[in-house]
């Protein structure tokens, strides 16, 4: 009984001229072989720019058969044309890096100053702590705090190249990947970019990183609400978002615009709910005391007021601040365990 791989053993006769006498299973082109006890059917497969050499490697492939074929067994050539496959691009962005991430959340607020990094960093390492694989990129282009709250300013990310794509390397520090575009910037550099070399920038910081296998993947977005918001939004398969802010009442305007965005029809992403730093002061000497110095309950007003539960309040206390500047952050564990339950 004739089996497929004689017929290749025979086909390995017929040399491509143009193609350094390679023959034609080498090189791709036999589709498919079909065998029965009175026929052997071989598929030539040629692209749909004609090769100038197929009538010949075709009549070739005849003359094969014919030469091994027992007395009585048929054989047959067809073709068939197949369309080229595009050549992947170099460094093309794809969400190639994020398939082994389970969560990817969003860190944001509706101006700067309220702590959101502070945020994003302590529900990393929270989440961290309680045995989870997490990664978070920084993508605040303007003012990338992350190195120097996780005290890694002074490293570089490491480079790969895979499949003709050059992947950033993350840093990992207290179980944590982390990702910045602070680790490209010299230290005091302002990053003077408009619109579409930011967003440009933030996929980078995301879509081209060798992430591996995360529970976890934490977005610390830019203050407020433009184009390069709208733009990250919608080009990463982000599952949602906690907004935060501080309590005082000025603050609902601007949490109103996170609201609106995350909410709009062009974006429709979960929000899981506000958190309100600075809520209260906390003196070092007096651990007891509260001092609402940019008032109280704002939170749960917002909360009550958008529909959104209230993950947490963290207070104002020095050790948190200090932790930020040294590079040792404080974990908001608390923060972190209400996450895992709302996202499973």
């Amino acid at each position: 009984m004739i089996t497929r791989e004689d017929v290749l053993g025979w086909l390995q006769e017929v040399r491509h001229p143009g193609k350094q006498d390679r023959d034609i299973v080498e090189l791709g082109m036999v589709g498919d072989v079909e065998v029965s006890e009175a026929k052997v059917s071989v598929l030539l497969s040629f692209p749909a720019r004609r090769d100038p050499l197929s009538e010949y490697l075709i009549g070739s492939t005849r003359a094969a058969l014919v030469r091994h074929l027992p007395t009585g067994v048929e054989g047959e050539v067809k073709t068939e044309v197949r369309e080229a496959a595009a050549p992947k691009k170099t460094n093309e962005l794809s969400l190639d890096q994020l398939k082994g991430v389970r969560h990817i959340i969003g860190v944001a607020s509706g101006k700067g100053g309220v702590g959101k990094s502070t945020v994003a960093v302590g529900l990393a390492l929270g989440l961290a702590k309680l045995g989870c694989k997490v990664g978070l990129a920084d993508a605040d282009v303007y003012g990338p705090s992350v190195p120097t709250m996780t005290g890694t300013e002074d490293t570089a990310p490491g480079v790969v190249q895979e499949d003709g794509m050059d992947l950033f390397v993350p840093l990992e520090k207290y179980g944590v990947k982390w990702m910045s575009v602070g680790y490209f910037a010299s230290r005091g550099q302002a990053l003077i970019w408009r619109g579409p070399m930011a967003c440009s920038a933030l996929k980078q910081m995301i879509l081209q990183v060798k992430w591996g296998e995360l529970d976890y993947l934490i977005i610390d977005m830019p203050p407020g609400t433009g184009d390069i918001h709208i733009s990250l939004v919608q080009e990463i398969p982000m599952e949602g978002a906690i907004i935060v802010t501080t309590p005082q009442n000025v603050a609902l305007a601007d949490v109103e615009k996170g609201v609106n965005m995350f909410r709009n029809d062009n974006i429709k992403r979960r929000i899981f709910g506000i958190v309100e730093n600075m809520a209260w002061f906390t003196p070092a000497e007096h651990p007891d005391e509260k001092y609402f110095i940019f008032g109280q309950g704002g939170g749960e007003r917002m909360a009550r007021e958008f529909g959104l539960e209230l993950l947490a309040q963290i207070p104002l206390v020095q050790s948190i601040r200090e932790g930020g500047d040294s590079g040792d952050p404080t974990a908001l564990t608390e923060l972190a365990e209400k996450l895992i339950t709302l996202t499973n």
